[in-house]
C-alpha cells in the first residue's frame, strides 16, 4: 500500500543527464511534500568500471570516490535548493543491490530514478540498475524516461 504524503524521498545518481531528470522530479516532490531527499551515488565495483592495467587498485579506488564525492557537492550546489533537507551519500558496491540496501536502511517512502533507455548489447553488458530497483517490494518506484542518449 501507497502511503502519503512521502517523507523520505531517495534519487540514487550516477552523475549523468538522464539521472538528472529524475533529480528534479526528486526535488520537486520533496519540496510539495516537505519531504527529506536522499542523494545516492553508488562506486560500482572494479570489475565493472575499465582500469588500466598499471594502476594500483587501492589507489584508483580513492581516486574514484574522492571524484564521485566532489561530484556530488558540485550536484548539491547547482541543482538543490537550500530550503530542503537533504542527505547526500556516496557508497562502493553494486549499484542496485546498495539502493535497495539504502531505501530498506532508512526507511525511504519513494524512489526517483532513471531509465537509461539503453538496448541491445549496451543492456546486456550493463544491465539495468532501474530494472532491479523496481521490483522492490516495500517501496514505490517512480522511473523517469530521459531523452534518448547519443
Amino acid at each position: 500500500m501507497i502511503r502519503l504524503p512521502f517523507r523520505k524521498i531517495l534519487a540514487p545518481t550516477d552523475f549523468s543527464e538522464p539521472s538528472y531528470y529524475a533529480l528534479d522530479m526528486a526535488v520537486e516532490l520533496a519540496e510539495h511534500f516537505n519531504a527529506e531527499l536522499h542523494l545516492l551515488h553508488v562506486v560500482p565495483p572494479l570489475h565493472v568500471v575499465p582500469v588500466p592495467v598499471n594502476v594500483e587498485i587501492p589507489l584508483y579506488e580513492s581516486e574514484m570516490r574522492e571524484a564521485a564525492e566532489r561530484s556530488m557537492q558540485e550536484l548539491m550546489e547547482q541543482r538543490i535548493p537550500k530550503t530542503l533537507t537533504v542527505f547526500a551519500s556516496v557508497i562502493w558496491g553494486d549499484p542496485a543491490d546498495e539502493i535497495i540496501a539504502y531505501q530498506k536502511e532508512k526507511g525511504i517512502d519513494l524512489i526517483v530514478i532513471a531509465t537509461h533507455g539503453r538496448s541491445g548489447w549496451k543492456r546486456w553488458v550493463f544491465g539495468s540498475v532501474t530494472e532491479k530497483v523496481v521490483r522492490i517490494p516495500t517501496c514505490p518506484v517512480l522511473t523517469i524516461n530521459a531523452p534518448e542518449e547519443g
